[in-house]
Formats: structure tokens, C-alpha cells, sequence
């Protein structure tokens, strides 16, 4: 079948490879702490059917145990390595199959190999605890090489790092107003498309939650991401794809055969 990707807002994907179901950092809630989703209806239940999940760093609104804690059993997990030294939560998830990742490991879940890679991010599970773990993004390997980076800065070696790929899932914007050091922008991540050179990409992570009570406070951070990013994607990277999809919706990319 081909691949078929869907992305339910924020960081949370679904991608379907060789018929397997991949979920990428699952976040399924109204509200979280001090942010409430704005767009997008919160994915329906048949979302949370997954073959693995990956989640990419500690920060809650893409390590979030409640949502994790409604996964099936037997579903096998993918974390950085520390995570549930940090996240105590995640221990008392015995209905998991949890594997903790570094860059460089690789993993065979059916007939696909999903490889953790670099991210340049701040791993830690703020706002507290000393440990330490990895950001990461991982390459799903099947019938095409999807890239989902969870969230990044540009770094030198991406291009090696990642290696080639046919689709990549790029953060494009954030939760808030401003976006700090460790993240791509729309323009930041056009230059990643551009080093990366797929064949496809889909933005993701923006115009899904924002901080309450900050709705008319640099608005076009929340609103503007998606748009900018396919503009400046047509001029860094003219021979990529974009496919901006709404909350809820599906394309199946054209991958190298």
C-alpha cells in the first residue's frame, strides 16, 4: 500500500508504512498546563492505534504520559535514553513495550527499521529534575524514508546526520509567541528542506495550541507558520512537495520506487 501520512496537530502524526501504523509524540488533550488547543478537533480514538510509537524529547507537550498511558497494550514505545529516569510516569506504563533510543540505534518493527538521529533541541523534562536525555528525531525506513524531526535547530551535519530521505515532517512554529533557540521557524526550516532534499515534506508543530490568554499577542505565530512555510519552501527548495494539511487530514506523498 502506499504511505500514507496524517497529522492530527502539533508534533502528532500518523504515518502508515508496509502496514505498519508509526504515531509520532501523541498529544491527545484540550489543555495543557497553561495552553489549550485552539484548532483542530482533538484526534478521534482510532488515532491512538499504533504498531510504535515515537516519542522524541522530554518536554510535556510531546512526552505526555496521559496520552501515552491510553495506547494499547502491547504497543511498543520508543524514548530517548534516560526517559524514564526522568519521568518517573513512564515506569508505571508496564502495559508498554518501552525501548529507550540514542542517536545511531536502529530498530526493526515489522517490515520496517526505525532509526533514532540527532536533534539539536533541549532534552531535559523542564521545568524540573537534573537528568538528562537526548532529543532526538528519528527516519522511518519501508517502502520510503520519512523523517520526522520532533524539534530541532538547523546543525551542520543535518544532512549527514538524517541521511537521505523521500518525506520529512518539519516543525515550522511553536506554542507561543516567540520561539526560543532549538527550534525551526518556517524560514529555518525551509533551509532544512533545502539541505535535506526530499522528494515531500508536510509542515507540522504550529497553529494547534497557544498559551491562554494570549490570543491577540504576536497572533501571526500561531496563524501565519504553515502558509510561510510553503512560500519560502517554493524558493530554497522548488523541486520539494509541500503538502500542508489540515488537522485531521491525510496525503500519500510520492516516494522514490
Amino acid at each position: 500500500m502506499p504511505v500514507e501520512i496524517t497529522w492530527w496537530g502539533h508534533a502528532t502524526c500518523t504515518v502508515v508504512d508496509s502496514h505498519i501504523r508509526v504515531l509520532t509524540d501523541p498529544l491527545f488533550a484540550r489543555r495543557l498546563a497553561h495552553l489549550r488547543r485552539r484548532r483542530g478537533a482533538l484526534p478521534p480514538s482510532g488515532a491512538l492505534r499504533a504498531d510504535v510509537v515515537l516519542v522524541s524529547h522530554l518536554h510535556a507537550d510531546h512526552l505526555h504520559v496521559p496520552s501515552l498511558a491510553r495506547l494499547a497494550p502491547g504497543t511498543r514505545l520508543l524514548v530517548p535514553r534516560g526517559a524514564p529516569q526522568a519521568v518517573p510516569g513512564l515506569r508505571r506504563l508496564a502495559h508498554l513495550r518501552l525501548a529507550e533510543m540514542a542517536p545511531g540505534d536502529e530498530l526493526p518493527v515489522g517490515d520496517l527499521v526505525v532509526r533514532a538521529v540527532p536533534a539539536r533541541h533541549d532534552g531535559r523534562r523542564l521545568p524540573l529534575g537534573p537528568h538528562r536525555s537526548p532529543a532526538l528525531g528519528y527516519v522511518i525506513e519501508g517502502q520510503a524514508r520519512t523523517y520526522f524531526a520532533g524539534d530541532t535547530g538547523l546543525f551542520d551535519a543535518m544532512e549527514e546526520e538524517v541521511g537521505p530521505v523521500d518525506v520529512a515532517l518539519l516543525p515550522v512554529g511553536g506554542w507561543g509567541p516567540y520561539l526560543g533557540e532549538g527550534h525551526l521557524d518556517a524560514g529555518r526550516a525551509a533551509q532544512a528542506l533545502a539541505r535535506l532534499a526530499p522528494r515531500s515534506a508536510v509542515p507540522v508543530h504550529y497553529g494547534t495550541y497557544w498559551p491562554i490568554g494570549m490570543d491577540s499577542v504576536r497572533p501571526h505565530e500561531f496563524h501565519a507558520p504553515g502558509d510561510e512555510f510553503v512560500r519560502l519552501a517554493a524558493k530554497h527548495a522548488p523541486g520539494v512537495a509541500v503538502h500542508r494539511l489540515g488537522h485531521g487530514e491525510s496525503v500519500r506523498p510520492e516516494v522514490a520506487r
